[in-house]
């Protein structure tokens, strides 16, 4: 009786509109429990990958593509759990990884607070590393080969996001980010990184690090976890300019101290790439969406009267010169702040620094003292110019 809706609902698995978007909140587990009460009792004569869709990857694609949920307990913890095991049948890890970082904002939510601990720490078990993806995922599961990559990258996003969360900190493990670690050892990796961390901001979980607490506890956590490589990043993010607001005086102080702090612990060699991320244009568009998103007023201070500049946060407008100008701005000051941090202007920066990135190896800890032996307490000036 079930296969025939089955067979309506897997009509959608490969239409580009996103019809499970319409889904009810209500409507999710009551469905993800038919889906699951389908398969187990489906025979080899009515329910085979080869002859119609197979129930769980309609209930990923599900899980995917709504907006909300109305239960995250007895029903869509184990969906998950078990359709990211890279040995699971179905062999949809990809898929469930896209679900994984969808689910963002409930994963954060009073709901998953009454959830066993165990429950929670059989997910993360399941997630382990998000760039082991199993066999080949079948021809339902992604069409494009660079798919399971693309997830992967956004599940070590939420990840990330994970590290910051007194709920979810214990219940990390340092397999989990053991890909991870290789792939922020480059320039490339780490580049892309930050463009799926602003994606996420922006269209996903716009809690996401947003504040100077949650940066810290990230980073520390992070390095509990021997997960050097993957905090470096994170200083990133704290240091792209707007992430930390750039009047926040005594927010900038928390972030200025733990990136003198981390520095200082695990090599001054890495800041010539917090130098190269701060500089970095490639990703301008993306940086100037989410900033219009996020902010009235541009990351910079411009003038005698040191007023803000109102930003055009209308999404469909195209920007306006001046954004393009604001944001190009912002990065020198982020660069007066970090020379600052250090006890250095740009001259004598680029006289100690600037001389060694030549022979910076990505991933290295090289042995170049830059630092003024403590952290100079950043003044008042905030991020104005001229």
């Amino acid at each position: 009786m079930a296969g025939p809706v089955v067979q309506l609902l897997g009509k959608h698995l490969h239409q580009e509109v996103m019809v499970y978007s319409q889904v009810r909140p209500t409507e999710v587990p009551p469905l993800l429990d038919f889906l699951s009460l389908y398969e187990k009792f489906c025979t080899t004569t009515f329910c085979t990958l080869e002859s119609q869709p197979h129930p769980g990857s309609i209930a990923l694609r599900i899980l995917s593509d709504v907006r909300e949920c109305a239960d995250f307990g007895p029903t869509i913890l184990p969906v998950l759990s078990l359709t990211l095991l890279p040995t699971h049948p179905l062999q949809s890890r990809s898929l469930a990884l896209k679900a994984f970082h969808r689910l963002m904002p409930w994963w954060f939510s009073t709901q998953v607070q009454n959830v066993l601990y165990k429950d929670l720490d059989k997910l993360l078990q399941a997630v382990d590393d998000p760039f082991q993806l199993g066999s080949t995922p079948p021809r339902q599961d992604c069409v494009s080969p660079k798919r399971p990559y693309r997830e992967a990258m956004y599940s070590m996003v939420a990840l990330i996001e994970f590290a910051s969360s007194n709920l979810w900190q214990n219940h990390l493990r340092r397999s989990n980010f053991t890909s991870c670690e290789e792939v922020l050892s480059t320039e490339e990796g780490r580049r892309t990184a930050i463009r799926c961390m602003l994606h996420t901001a922006q269209f996903i979980w716009q809690a996401f690090l947003h504040t100077p607490a949650k940066i810290i506890a990230t980073i520390r956590r992070l390095e509990e976890l021997q997960c050097l490589n993957t905090a470096e990043v994170v200083i990133m993010w704290a240091w792209t300019a707007g992430v930390v607001d750039a009047v926040d005086h005594d927010g900038w102080g928390l972030v200025g101290d733990d990136t003198f702090r981390f520095y200082q612990t695990h090599g001054m060699g890495r800041l010539a790439a917090l130098k190269r991320h701060i500089t970095d244009t490639t990703m301008e568009s993306e940086h100037l969406r989410f900033l219009r998103m996020h902010y009235e007023s541009p990351p910079c201070r411009m003038g005698s009267v040191k007023r803000p500049i109102p930003f055009s946060r209308e999404s469909h407008t195209e920007p306006r010169p001046t954004d393009w100008t604001d944001l190009r701005v912002s990065r020198v000051c982020q660069l007066r702040r970090l020379y600052h941090l250090f006890g250095y202007d740009l001259v004598t920066w680029k006289e100690k620094v600037a001389a060694e990135e030549g022979v910076v190896t990505e991933g290295v800890d090289e042995k170049m003292d830059v630092s003024p032996g403590h952290p100079i307490p950043l003044v008042n000036w905030a991020c104005d110019y001229p």
